[in-house]
């Protein structure tokens, strides 16, 4: 795995051993990030990398010139690996290590502009998570998650683009119009 864009461009990033996490391809995380930067969403926002994994799709946001980031992850091997590639990257000053659950440390999170959510296979609690998530957003936050399969509509949220790529269905959300606060 690589950094795919950006000024860490090219620069390696490791994985945690075994089968707990699923990376996002280069593919699709170039994809991702172009569409993103096209909507004006990455460039000097706070980002939230929830089931962070390697911390790869958080990395590619720093890459690409968003300000800070918090990745989130509960799994031990993850969580070293994470720490890893901030270090060697030299991120640690626009990154922010959380150990645990997402849901229960969703509370900690305030003015978030872009959620990268891609938790683990099998994952179905979206409508539960995306609703944690909203007291953490700034206004006009870009939501986007990775999911085995296309997600129902929701109420609340508004689904701007869904695309898959190979097994995974990556989709971008806003908080809808007509939602309450």
């Amino acid at each position: 795995m690589r950094v795919v864009s950006g000024s860490l461009r090219g620069r390696p990033i490791i994985a945690p051993p075994g089968d707990n996490t699923r990376p996002t391809t280069d593919r699709a995380r170039e994809a991702v990030f172009n569409a993103l930067q096209s909507l004006g969403a990455v460039e000097g926002t706070s980002v939230a990398d929830l089931f962070a994994g390697s911390g790869a799709l958080g990395i590619e946001a720093l890459s690409r010139g968003a300000e800070r980031c918090v990745f989130v992850e509960r799994d031990r091997d993850a969580l070293a690996a994470i720490r890893s590639n901030i270090a060697k990257l030299g991120l640690g000053e626009r990154a922010r290590v959380v150990a645990g659950d997402v849901v229960s440390n969703l509370g900690s999170l305030r003015g978030i502009d872009l959620v990268l959510i891609d938790p683990p296979y099998g994952f179905d609690e979206w409508p539960s998570l995306l609703a944690r998530c909203t007291p953490c957003l700034a206004e006009g936050a870009v939501v986007v998650v990775e999911s085995g399969r296309e997600l129902a509509p929701m109420a609340g949220w508004e689904v701007v683009r869904a695309k898959r790529y190979g097994r995974a269905w990556v989709s971008f959300l806003v908080v809808s119009a007509d939602a309450t606060p």
